[in-house]
């Protein structure tokens, strides 16, 4: 199969995943408890308004009707209008989705900085101390769930040390150093928990390459371990590594959502969560979609670069 076939084929088989999310985020919240007619006009309105309304926003009309007229809106980017907001929902998500995609980014690269280090250090002293103490801080780190990574984080370096803000946000346009002061422990929070993964694949990686011929070979030429390791192992180790670390990244921004609240970071996490408790459906399902599609297309990328790194796999290897 060419690359070409192999990209048509992940393609269709996101417009199809996505397709299916329409349709279950809409069945979702159209079971969901309460009128939305009623929820904008308030208890106390009229019958007479209140039908007016339904009918104006279709509500009148087979299930089938209305989520084919939503899913046509949502294609030429209309998703409604906010019932707790009163705000067209894309310029809500379009406010507060890079502020997720900052914290996501930031936790991806806190994750890079510590885990690669560290895989290539277990690696290289596989089975003795650096080893055990980098596995030990993987189990730990797949352990303890990124929300109470985000509790301990508080109460250690905003608590008792004071080094940075228990939470919030501020702008970078009104001040882009106390932006980072606030950025920093969510994104380490996150990080952390991301680590493990990218570590276990770094050491991994690096363990079949050490063992390689060519490696073998460098060392019988006289080359110092730190050229063997830096120059000639990790550039090959790394491969399988950039993949997993775009897996992760789609893992970091569903990772959010909690973490969002807990730092009371207004990214689209938060904005997901006032739309289920104010029962905000136009809201909550752009918000589903919206988060459903950088799922998606984060795992494309990873797809991509495991297509693109391994040729093995566009050609039917995965299958």
């Amino acid at each position: 199969m060419s690359l070409h076939n192999y990209l048509a084929r992940r393609v269709g088989f996101m417009v199809v995943t996505l397709f299916l999310v329409s349709l279950i985020t809409f069945a979702i919240t159209n079971i969901l408890p309460g009128d939305v007619a009623l929820l904008i006009l308030g208890p106390n309105a009229g019958e007479e308004s209140l039908h007016q309304l339904q009918t104006q926003l279709g509500l009148n009309q087979p299930l089938y009707i209305q989520y084919l007229s939503w899913v046509q809106d949502v294609v030429v980017g209309n998703m409604g209008t906010s019932i707790r907001f009163g705000d067209p929902v894309a310029q809500l998500i379009a406010e507060k989705l890079p502020r997720s995609l900052m914290l996501a980014v930031a936790a991806t690269f806190v994750a890079i900085m510590l885990a690669i280090p560290l895989g290539v250090i277990a690696a290289v002293k596989q089975n003795e101390g650096p080893d055990l103490a980098a596995s030990s801080f993987s189990f730990i780190g797949v352990s303890i769930p990124i929300f109470l990574w985000g509790l301990v984080f508080i109460l250690v370096f905003a608590v008792w040390l004071d080094w940075f803000p228990t939470g919030g946000y501020v702008p970078p346009s009104e001040d882009p150093v106390a932006t980072l002061k606030h950025l920093v422990l969510p994104a380490t929070s996150m990080g952390f928990a991301l680590t493990a993964y990218v570590m276990r694949m770094t050491r991994s990686s690096m363990i079949e390459v050490l063992s390689e011929e060519y490696i073998r070979f460098a060392k019988a030429k006289g080359m110092t371990q730190r050229v063997i390791v830096l120059r000639h192992a990790l550039r090959n180790a790394i491969i399988p590594v950039i993949t997993v670390i775009a897996f992760q990244f789609s893992y970091a921004f569903g990772g959010v959502v909690v973490l969002e609240k807990v730092f009371v970071w207004p990214g689209i996490g938060n904005l997901t969560l006032t739309a289920i408790q104010s029962r905000d459906i136009p809201l909550l399902q752009g918000c589903i979609i919206v988060v459903a599609l950088i799922f998606m297309l984060s795992n494309f990328t990873a797809d991509l670069l495991y297509a693109y790194f391994d040729p093995r796999i566009r050609y039917g290897g995965d299958e």
